[in-house]
């Protein structure tokens, strides 16, 4: 089967039908789990590290930690028989001896001059001494044992280090590290080279690197590249009998696209040529009108982002604006009245025929209206429907019918043909293809005219897919999830960073338009609240801590009195003080279970804030262990399609078959419309197309087809004041319009218009953060903890300890392999850490490491160790460590090279219509 080959998505899977119904969350049989899945699976199977691993080392620690261990205990023993020894002693200098010797027993350490120490006892009591001789014995065994950790460790960590250049020349590895980091990849074939023998400092520092993409790539699932591999899947399992285990087979395919940054740049350069910018079409800012003696219009501006960065994309901001009108103006406003779209050389040649000025001057004048953003060059701008960016540039080049854009698009073919062998070449021609890439987009600037050419770091973006669909045993994971999921969706809204201010968007419309008021400006509605409320607001939350030093909350800020706001409030503060009480009584075990009378009572709180029609994806890890599965809810969204909107370019057909579930899901007498953002500066934002029609914003032109934009012009918001919420409506289509957003960049990295018109949307981000407000523990030597919180099956939070770097058994100087890792394991130990974690390090100049991007920790490696050891900048740094849930004895995705960490993105809805069962390629009747 091809890798465009995709499962069935048009129709919803029933969940479960029994349950309690939680107050705001709908009835049970209206939860509904989506028929197919997402999984992101690690480019190398979990095995690959193990080969990292010191395992006679870590042998070595447990027995001399259970060693040290038994001789604590029975040196106390001792030292109680020395005690009383000592207390029947009246010579004075055999009592310093016999002290000496007890301090020593005590601090499980031989004594000086062990025999004599001995002699010196058995001379005084026979069993004691005895006792002693036992103690003594044993001590020297330790002491044996503790030197041969050093040639045990030395041995295993050279071997380590083979393994590790070994493991450096795996193609998926590889591949992924040349996007990721072009500099690591131009000195790994160095290192390699440098074959075996302790590393000096630089060959350290590749190390330490090259084990960080490889911890990426075998034990995590972020998307990029090879690092991780994505593979669709349905819920259907039929005929696999496989349980909760899925396998993926078949090659695994690439799908690059060029940065639709470095295309920006090129249009940069075409703009800032007179004679190419005098044959592009030029536009009025789409939604202009007049008002009095002004002209209003909504202005853009982007910011260009870092071309160094490895992730980069330009910012875009807008904002109402006003221009005094003028005869000059307003007749060329009234030109396009007539003419829609002229070439901005004809524009010029037509003012100065019509001003009586040079063309010269009336070009400058219309670079002032373009740098203001009354005119605007639509033409070359990529939209989020470019699923192939660099195609649809070269095809709007050609559109232009001009010689130069001719020859720019034929330019452009060696660019688009580096892309198009990227997929099918071994590393080294990749390697060489991204230099020509990069080659030729600086040359295309240069020959544009550019002074200085620049071209983003990360020129190529690469999306792999396994070859064939996968399966997974429907009543398996709905056993397993389906009913702990639909009961955390209850209180999400509690956790919604974004729900304070839909709410508070909907009592600022209330309180200008009234309650059942309409407002048939939105454009004026949006500027005037962002100017007269929204931006100050967003300032004062940006510095709003939900709990202070106290721990005592801080309510919303709530300027309007907004009930639903103060319900939120009381919500959160009810979970924080179940949470409380549920902590205060821990007994000692690792898991906290939350009941679920404790989430209905917060889904009760959060009812005057509940919506009819909740669509949701949740990306899970399955933990498929033989006693007690579970799943752990690694986040949360609201929104359409947003497991798949991404990656709908490597899959054919899918954008058709989503599109037609999603039309099976528009509540009664609404419609699905997507808002964009606008023009697209990054990769995120682009997939195919979902929804059957698109909100075209000030600014924006449309790509859909006439009858289905959705200008701003042409809708209208309204409060419906017995469902209290607003409802966006058409005037032309008579119906409500949902606006969806189906990009990846947050929302909050939107222009204004957009921004604002996703605050009337599903979209949501609800981290469930079950901790806020709940006082830590008592540290127990600098370190507190954390146990597992779940409810049902369903993990909310991962196990977790916290300390300062002081806390923390670092390496001192002088101090050998040997002791260095013992301390390791004796403080895993002593604090009940498992085998493997994930840290992170924040503060005190950490380096490496940032809150969203947790390292992975071994215990049993050395190189792991070290590497970790590495990203602390500073003692003041604070490190928070999360078990590896689940661990690689409990991963439930196979392929044949072995088990890899996987994760599901699923999706689930509540209210919305139910799309009925369509065969392959069913095509939803079009909607006028």
């Amino acid at each position: 089967m091809s890798a465009t080959a995709v499962p069935r998505v048009s129709a919803a899977t029933t969940g479960p039908t029994t349950g309690h119904r939680a107050a705001g969350t709908g009835g049970p049989g209206d939860w509904r789990l989506g028929p197919a899945f997402l999984l992101r699976v690690a480019g190398l199977p979990v095995e690959t590290v193990r080969r990292l691993r010191c395992p006679a080392g870590r042998r070595w620690a447990d027995a001399v930690l259970a060693e040290s261990d038994r001789l604590r205990a029975d040196g106390e023993a001792v030292g109680d028989l020395l005690h009383d020894l000592i207390g029947r002693n009246e010579d004075e200098t055999s009592r310093r001896r016999l002290l000496a010797v007890r301090r020593a027993v005590f601090n499980n350490r031989l004594p000086r001059e062990p025999e004599a120490a001995l002699a010196h006892v058995r001379s005084l009591d026979g069993d004691v001494g005895r006792a002693l001789d036992d103690w003594l014995t044993g001590r020297t065994r330790l002491a044996a044992l503790l030197d041969e950790g050093g040639p045990v460790l030395a041995e295993e960590l050279a071997a380590s280090r083979d393994a590790l250049r070994g493991i450096a020349g795996d193609e998926r590895l590889r591949a992924g590290v040349l996007l990721a980091s072009p500099s690591l990849d131009a000195q790994l074939d160095g290192y390699l080279r440098a074959g075996g023998g302790p590393p000096d400092k630089r060959q350290r520092k590749i190390e330490r690197s090259l084990l960080a993409y490889l911890y990426r790539t075998a034990c995590k699932t972020s998307p990029f590249s090879t690092f991780t591999a994505l593979a669709l899947g349905d819920f259907t399992g039929a005929g696999t009998g496989a349980g909760r285990e899925v396998r993926v087979g078949g090659a695994w395919r690439s799908h690059p696209r060029l940065n639709v940054v470095a295309l920006g740049r090129l249009t940069d350069a075409v703009l800032a040529d007179p004679a190419r910018c005098a044959d592009l079409p030029v536009s009025p800012a789409s939604g202009w009108g007049r008002e009095d003696d002004r002209v209003r219009y909504v202005r853009r501006w982007t910011t260009a982002g870092d071309e160094d960065s490895a992730v980069t994309f330009d910012a875009v901001k807008d904002r109402l604006f006003f221009l005094r009108r003028s005869g000059t103006l307003d007749r060329l406003l009234a030109l396009f009245e007539r003419r829609p779209v002229l070439r901005h050389g004809e524009l010029a040649r037509w003012l100065a025929a019509e001003s009586g000025e040079s063309e010269e001057e009336c070009a400058r004048y219309l670079e002032a209206l373009l740098r203001l953003g009354m005119v605007q060059v639509p033409s070359l701008h990529t939209t989020v429907y470019d699923t192939d960016p660099l195609l649809a540039f070269r095809q709007a080049l050609r559109a232009l019918d001009r010689p130069w854009a001719g020859e720019l698009a034929e330019v452009l073919a060696a660019p688009a043909g580096a892309a198009l062998a990227y997929p099918h070449a071994p590393l080294a021609e990749r390697r060489r293809l991204l230099g020509e890439l990069r080659r030729q987009l600086g040359e295309v600037q240069s020959a544009l005219g550019a002074r200085d050419a620049k071209v983003p770091q990360t020129v190529l973006y690469e999306d792999v897919v396994a070859d064939a669909p996968v399966a997974m045993d429907r009543g398996a994971f709905t056993e397993l999830a389906a009913e702990p999921l639909r009961a955390v969706e209850g209180v999400l809204p509690a956790f919604d960073l974004t729900l304070p201010q839909r709410v508070t968007f909907k009592g600022f419309f209330v309180a200008r338009h009234g309650r059942g008021g309409r407002c048939e400006d939105l454009l004026k509605l949006v500027h005037d609240f962002h100017e007269d409320f929204f931006d100050q607001y967003l300032t004062f939350t940006s510095r709003r801590r939900a709990y202070d030093e106290q721990g005592r909350y801080t309510p919303e800020e709530n300027w309007l009195g907004l009930p639903q706001l103060r319900a939120l409030d009381s919500a959160r503060q009810t979970f924080t003080a179940h949470m409380r009480e549920l902590w205060e009584h821990r007994g000692a075990e690792p898991e906290l279970g939350v009941p679920a009378d404790v989430l209905e009572e917060v889904a009760a709180e959060l009812a005057p804030l509940s919506a009819d029609f909740v669509p949701l994806s949740h990306h899970v890890q399955v933990a498929d262990r033989a006693e007690d599965p579970l799943v752990v809810l690694n986040r949360s969204y609201g929104g359409l399609s947003f497991p798949f909107s991404r990656f709908t370019h490597c899959f054919d057909g899918l954008s058709d078959r989503l599109r037609a579930h999603n039309a099976g899901l528009e509540p009664e007498g609404a419609v699905f419309a997507e808002v964009t953002g606008g023009p697209v500066t990054s990769n995120l934002n682009l997939h195919g197309r979902l929804t059957d029609h698109e909100i075209v914003c000030p600014g924006e032109r449309g790509t859909l087809p006439p009858e289905r934009r959705l200008h701003l012009e042409d809708l209208y918001l309204v409060h419906d004041e017995e469902a209290d919420r607003l409802v966006l409506r058409s005037t032309r289509l008579e119906r409500e319009v949902v606006p969806v957003y189906l990009g990846y960049l947050v929302p909050l990295a939107l222009p204004e218009v957009p921004r604002t018109l996703l605050l009337l949307s599903p979209t949501s981000m609800a981290p469930v953060d079950v901790w806020a407000g709940v006082p830590e523990g008592e540290p127990v030597d600098g370190v507190t903890h954390r146990p597992r919180v779940r409810h049902g099956a369903l993990v909310l939070s991962r196990r977790r300890w916290s300390a300062p770097a002081a806390a923390l058994p670092l390496r001192a100087p002088g101090t050998s392999d040997a002791e260095w890792f013992l301390g390791w394991h004796r403080f895993r130990r002593r604090h009940g850490l498992p085998d493997r974690v994930f840290a992170t390090v924040s503060g005190g100049g950490a380096r490496g490491a940032t809150g969203a991007k947790p390292s992975y920790v071994d215990f049993d490696s050395v190189l792991s160790l070290t590497a970790f050891e590495a990203l602390l900048g500073s003692a003041e740094a604070r490190v928070a460590l999360r078990e590896a849930l689940p661990d690689e004895d409990a991963l439930h995705t196979v392929t044949p090279e072995g088990r890899h960490v996987a994760e599901l993105a699923v999706e689930t809805v509540r209210g919305g219509g139910t799309p009925a069962p369509r065969g392959e390629g069913t095509e939803r009747k079009d909607v006028p």
